[in-house]
């Protein structure tokens, strides 16, 4: 009785950090970790372990900032540092954000029509998205969180694709225990792709938003045992999420790589490249798995850019509050997902805008991770839960790295 009880404690703790990590793995994410198997097989594996320390220490940064300062981070910048650095954050998030929003809209609308070749990948891309416009509009904050929280299930698909095929576990072990380079522009590339798909600025400020909104239904009082629940829920989140990454690399390495198959641009070549290797069970989950990941996700794109614009206006917002109460905040949603929607219709692919959004993610990632830090350690704002060595540790390392990733990307765009 006492198990059961603490499992059921346990469950209760997860959240906002559940669905943040589950998010990060949305379609877009999914062709970035299908590329990184199908052209380097298993060589990546090794990257889970690498970037969950610092996707795990950034996000946490982020919840800490929104449940000491009742402030997202827009809102929290807006009110330390100089507008200029908001409007900076505005002009780069928006652009990256819609791209990404309409490269999801397009993979699951892709994957819609693999399954029903009849009806146009467009009609389901619309259908999507009037359905998640809907959804985000009329659905209380509590209820949103408990359908993403259920969403995250769809998830689990991923881990079980690859134990449809025979899988050589001593080279998986070793491939992902020992890193291992290719020093040449493709390997580097997906690298910084794996980097700049995980460590996404958009997850700093919903991550933030989201600890606010919870503080504000729940009336919490931070406290360390608060802090110590935001925790677990952050690294079992972000745990997950690295766990899918892992698979979905795992399933594209030892399926595709070994037949041959070498590039996937879409997460609808990715399941179809399988169907026939791997049989119409692993096709059918690699294409459940995408489309739960995109209802998902999109709420938490087009969340985190309106939390983004109307903290920084001022305007009235959150999930919990009814349209007529922070109408410039649903307004934003509505724009982003119609301008998203129309992407697909205007002839930038999802190829194209992922580039773009790698690239735009790539520049601002690292100038938010060092305001981050400088938030997390300025007493004035987050009082006597600034940051510990350990948190700056591994900050200064994801600032380093993420630093290093947007040099090699502008690097090889340049090149190119």
């Amino acid at each position: 009785m006492a198990d059961t009880k603490k499992k059921t404690n346990y469950l209760s703790l997860l959240g906002p950090g559940l669905i943040t990590g589950a998010s990060d793995d949305d379609p877009s994410g999914i062709a970035t970790y299908s590329q990184a198997g199908a052209a380097f097989g298993i060589t990546t594996l090794w990257t889970v372990w690498f970037v969950f320390p610092m996707v795990s220490s950034i996000q946490e940064m982020c919840a800490r900032i929104g449940l000491v300062t009742s402030h997202g981070l827009a809102g929290t910048l807006k009110r330390n540092y100089p507008r200029a650095i908001v409007i900076m954050m505005i002009l780069f998030s928006f652009p990256a954000i819609v791209l990404n929003i309409g490269a999801d809209i397009a993979g699951m609308g892709a994957v819609m029509n693999m399954m029903y070749p009849g009806v146009h990948a467009g009609i389901f891309s619309l259908v999507f998205t009037i359905f998640l416009m809907i959804m985000i509009i009329y659905l209380p904050y509590r209820k949103i969180a408990n359908v993403l929280k259920w969403l995250c299930l769809t998830l689990l698909c991923y881990i079980f694709v690859p134990f449809l095929s025979h899988l050589d576990w001593t080279e998986i072990i070793k491939q992902t225990c020992i890193p291992t380079f290719h020093w040449n522009k493709d390997f580097m590339g997906i690298i910084v792709g794996i980097l700049g798909t995980t460590i996404s600025p958009y997850c700093f400020f919903w991550q933030a938003s989201m600890e606010v909104e919870e503080v504000l239904q729940k009336k919490i009082i931070v406290d360390k045992k608060i802090l110590s629940d935001m925790r677990f829920d952050i690294d079992f989140g972000m745990l997950f999420s690295n766990i899918v990454m892992y698979f979905i690399i795992l399933s594209t390495g030892t399926i595709l790589f070994s037949n041959g198959i070498r590039q996937i641009d879409t997460v609808d070549q990715a399941a179809l490249a399988l169907k026939p290797l791997a049989g119409n069970m692993t096709y059918l989950l690699f294409a459940l798995g995408m489309l739960g990941t995109g209802f998902l996700a999109i709420p938490v794109l087009a969340g985190s850019l309106s939390y983004i614009i109307s903290e920084s206006f001022g305007w009235e917002e959150g999930l919990n509050k009814k349209f007529h109460e922070a109408k410039g905040f649903y307004l934003v949603i509505i724009i982003s997902l119609v301008i998203a929607l129309a992407i697909n219709f205007i002839g930038i692919s999802p190829v194209q805008s992922l580039i773009y959004t790698a690239i735009l993610y790539g520049i601002t990632a690292p100038v938010l991770i060092a305001m981050i830090l400088h938030i997390c350690n300025n007493k004035k704002i987050m009082g006597d839960f600034t940051n510990g060595k350990r948190s700056n540790i591994l900050g200064g390392i994801t600032f380093f790295v993420m630093t290093a990733s947007a040099l090699l990307l502008l690097f090889f765009e340049l090149k190119s």
